[in-house]
């Protein structure tokens, strides 16, 4: 890792904890036991219940990327993509670096592929398919309970964050479609080769509009496994609360707040948004932020299941001249 990469990475560390630590400090009468659930018999299975949804999301996340592939006419294999993923998993939530597991994925796709601009994008429309999916499930929550509509900042951020994801995810669309913009990218070399692909890839997309369809139906499971897994955890921190209504509508927009946080695996972020969604609906702070910090515990214990995936999975060195020339590319 280089120095400015190092440099980084503290930064982030540190506002994960700087905004973890003023949760803690700025909670009013702050209680450290509500922080731990209420122990019963129906603890562990509830535990174990969101652990499993945690881990079979990442199957589901992976049956997504592999209709994106279908879609760019590239073949591969469910269970190697599987452990691609994986391996992005452990890297993206126990290796300290900048990359993440992106680059992996990318990475280990391109040995198979021998594509690495398709590899790229590939991994950036599965990512993508998300920001589809999690804004409508928001609204869909808001529009089932009306009254999660009257919660004041709680239903405003929800609505401005799924807006913004929206707006944002239209805005790549439209860049990377553009034809005369495709022409300019398909002339280039070096980086812009990557931004080539995306372009490629919706005129895939465009080619093949019924694969669009599958991909947003595989996206729309692996959310709802998501939340599951989240009702599950509520459950066990005994979060009663919420309903299924207020996840499907302030989960969403507590993912978007997280993949936006410049902090490490949105820690400290994750959780004031869960503070500031729940709250107004009687949950103590303390049981919002334990609620966020479970939910992280639970994707740190499933994402092991991707150590023998990164330490045996792959076919040779990594490629470290891609991983230089993708690690400044947005996913």
């Amino acid at each position: 890792m280089n120095h400015k990469r190092a440099i980084t990475l503290i930064a982030r560390i540190g506002i994960s904890i700087a905004f973890l630590a003023a949760l803690l400090v700025f909670t009013p009468s702050f209680d450290r036991s509500e922080l731990l659930p209420d122990w019963d018999s129906s603890t562990p299975l509830w535990l174990v219940a969101a652990l499993v949804l945690t881990a079979a999301s990442f199957a589901v996340a992976t049956v997504r990327w592999h209709r994106v592939l279908f879609a760019f006419e590239i073949e591969s294999s469910r269970p190697r993509l599987f452990s691609h993923y994986m391996a992005g998993q452990f890297v993206s939530n126990f290796v300290p670096t900048t990359v993440g597991g992106d680059v992996v994925r990318v990475n280990r796709l391109r040995r198979d592929t021998s594509d690495a601009p398709a590899s790229f994008a590939s991994v950036v429309f599965e990512r993508l398919s998300g920001w589809i999916v999690l804004p409508v499930l928001t609204f869909i929550g808001l529009a089932l309970n009306p009254g999660l509509r009257d919660l004041g900042a709680a239903t405003r951020v929800a609505m401005v964050l799924a807006l913004a994801a929206i707006g944002g995810l239209a805005t790549i669309i439209w860049i990377v479609g553009h034809d005369r913009l495709g022409g300019f990218l398909g002339t280039r070399e070096g980086r812009l080769r990557y931004f080539n692909a995306l372009h490629l890839g919706i005129d895939k997309f465009r080619a093949h509009p019924r694969e669009v369809g599958r991909v947003l139906v595989t996206a729309f499971s692996y959310q709802v496994v998501l939340l599951a897994a989240a009702a599950c955890a509520a459950e066990a921190m005994g979060i009663d609360e919420i309903g299924f209504t207020a996840i499907l509508a302030f989960l969403p927009a507590t993912l978007i707040a997280q993949f936006l946080s410049p902090g490490i695996g949105g820690l400290g972020f994750r959780e004031g948004a869960l503070v500031l969604f729940l709250n107004p609906l009687g949950v103590p702070e303390e049981r919002a932020i334990a609620l966020g910090l479970l939910l992280y515990f639970l994707t740190l214990v499933a994402s092991l299941i991707g150590l023998p995936a990164l330490v045996f999975g792959g076919k040779g060195r990594e490629d470290t001249h891609i991983e230089s020339e993708i690690a400044s590319l947005p996913t």
